[in-house]
């Protein structure tokens, strides 16, 4: 006996002759439908017998419902702040949350299709990873609102910076001093999740030297895996250089105090001779006086959950793309270049990296 395939918001949609969005308002409760349209909609759920999940029907009646938060390796410092910019917007609201860590594109591609399949959640934010053209489908088709944090995507809102610009701004600051040979340190981001920050931030590098008229120098570019003992290690190796660089941009704040201590065991003072600027602004990075390009962490997850939320509401955001501003702050790492005294010692580094 064949099982008979269960009703989705979407035969719902097409019996009514509206879009799932609609269909979706209708089991919000939103005002912001037509009398019609409504009578319409509720008509083709009763012809369909379709079953709402139960968080939809929570929402029609205005109680609270749980909003999923897809996050990448979950300890990260930026990760951190952003979710706590989500969980304290959707917290407000009334909105239950789960949090779902992945590391790898099968718990990525499994816990997206559970949210799609079981009912999980109303809505979903996705932080700092791309999702497939099909995963966005199934999500909608399901119901489930999506919003994005950090990665962009057409047709979908999402909240980014410009990360080829704040390459450029961390690299400008360092040419502004002086500095002419500039190395850059940073991950490969090859985790199979879709990081593109890394690579956006060499171009604004590369695109700063250029404009600049300074050397663009291949044996200055250092990518490895990711962290702060690997961004030790590769400074370690720029140090080596005939001709070292004078000034460092790391990919991120985590991966800046890398290089700054590897710089203190090879013997080389920052800024004396070594000048570092990070990206991100993470907490620590005002404690130890690093030199950082600032991006809004927390707003940015902050952001993201509101727009999710008037989605959830029945209504809709604009722009979809939505671009926060970046700034230099800088701090006690970078100064003007001046001759190195003492070759490097390339002492032993530490073995644990600040908490």
């Amino acid at each position: 006996m064949a099982v008979s395939r269960r009703v989705r918001i979407t035969d719902v949609a097409a019996r009514a002759g509206v879009g799932v969005g609609t269909v979706s308002r209708v089991l919000n409760g939103s005002p912001q439908v037509r009398e019609s349209t409504r009578a319409r909609v509720l008509e083709a759920i009763e012809q369909t017998r379709y079953r709402p999940s139960r968080l939809a029907a929570g929402l029609s009646r205005g109680s609270p419902a749980s909003v999923a938060i897809v996050v990448p390796f979950v300890t990260r410092p930026s990760v951190v702040a952003r979710l706590a910019g989500v969980i304290e917007v959707l917290d407000g609201e009334g909105y239950d949350t789960i949090v779902c860590n992945v590391e790898t594109p099968a718990q990525r591609d499994r816990q997206i299709h559970m949210l799609a399949s079981g009912h999980r959640a109303a809505g979903v934010v996705v932080i700092s990873m791309r999702l497939s053209a099909a995963q966005f489908a199934e999500l909608a088709e399901a119901g489930v609102h999506v919003v994005l944090v950090d990665v962009p995507f057409r047709g979908v809102p999402h909240t980014v910076v410009d990360d080829v610009q704040g390459g450029m701004l961390a690299t400008s600051h360092l040419i502004s001093l002086g500095h002419r040979r500039v190395g850059f340190v940073g991950d490969t981001g090859d985790a199979g999740l879709g990081f593109s920050s890394t690579s956006d931030r060499l171009r604004g590098y590369r695109r700063a030297l250029a404009m600049a008229g300074a050397p663009i120098d291949l044996a200055l570019v250092s990518r490895g895996s990711r962290g702060f003992a690997a961004a030790a290690d590769m400074a370690l190796r720029l140090f080596r250089l005939p001709e070292p660089p004078t000034a460092i941009f790391a990919a991120s704040d985590t991966q800046a105090m890398g290089v700054v201590s590897a710089a203190e065991a090879a013997g080389l003072p920052v800024p004396g001779e070594l000048s570092v600027i990070g990206f991100d602004d993470i907490e620590m990075a005002a404690f130890v006086g690093l030199s950082t390009v600032r991006q809004p962490l927390r707003e940015s997850g902050a952001r993201g959950a509101a727009r999710l939320c008037a989605l959830l509401r029945g209504g809709s955001v604009s722009p979809l793309r939505e671009t926060l501003p970046l700034e230099v702050v800088a701090r006690r790492t970078t100064s003007t270049p001046r001759a190195r005294s003492l070759s490097p010692q390339f002492t032993a580094l530490p073995e644990r990296a600040p908490p």
